[in-house]
């Protein structure tokens, strides 16, 4: 029999991807599949700063880095504590680069990181986002670079899921059967 994610396992699931790849689709599904769960959206958690808030992307760029750090601290010590309650974390959120990643592993260093990476493609992730209820829709033009950043810097680590031609539910089917076995994270 596989290896699935269960909550018995000290598994912490890490979902990311280029905006509009499904993250928050898929992370919502696979947590409502695990018996013990919880789903950690960094987007909310970055956005619990709301006096002087500056987004990821925003300017002074040394205020925006430090408040992607504060929420990546944040989104891993929600792990750990959900996770020491028995509880499968299921973060949600865009890593970026390898610095990004090596950061989560040393913060959760009694988990096994599973790592998985939803590429379904720009033009796929440009074509969901048209099919967001407009309040939700978000503008993004730094797709190329992003992509090629994520190939170049985490192209070699986890699991590159393509998942252009899979419904969200077969998706998140998949990741909880597949991710033990591919998406693993050497500590």
């Amino acid at each position: 029999m596989a290896v699935v994610i269960t909550a018995e396992n000290p598994n912490c699931l890490i979902v990311t991807g280029m905006p509009g790849a499904g993250k928050s689709t898929v992370t919502r599904l696979v947590a409502e599949r695990l018996p013990r769960s919880a789903r950690l959206d960094g987007d909310f958690v970055s956005r619990l700063v709301v006096g002087g808030r500056v987004g990821a992307l925003g300017e002074p760029a040394d205020e925006a880095a430090r408040q992607v750090e504060l929420c990546n601290r944040n989104l891993c010590s929600l792990a750990n504590n959900f996770s020491d309650a028995g509880f499968t974390p299921v973060i949600d959120w865009v890593i970026p680069d390898r610095g990004q990643l090596d950061f989560f592993v040393s913060l959760l260093p009694a988990r096994q990181v599973l790592f998985v990476v939803l590429a379904p493609g720009i033009e796929m992730c440009r074509h969901r986002n048209t099919l967001r209820d407009p309040r939700e829709r978000f503008h993004f033009d730094g797709y190329e670079d992003l992509e090629a950043a994520m190939k170049r810097e985490l192209g070699d680590i986890g699991w590159w899921f393509d998942t252009s031609a899979l419904t969200p539910e077969e998706t998140a089917d998949r990741v909880i059967r597949e991710a033990p076995g591919r998406a693993r994270v050497c500590q």
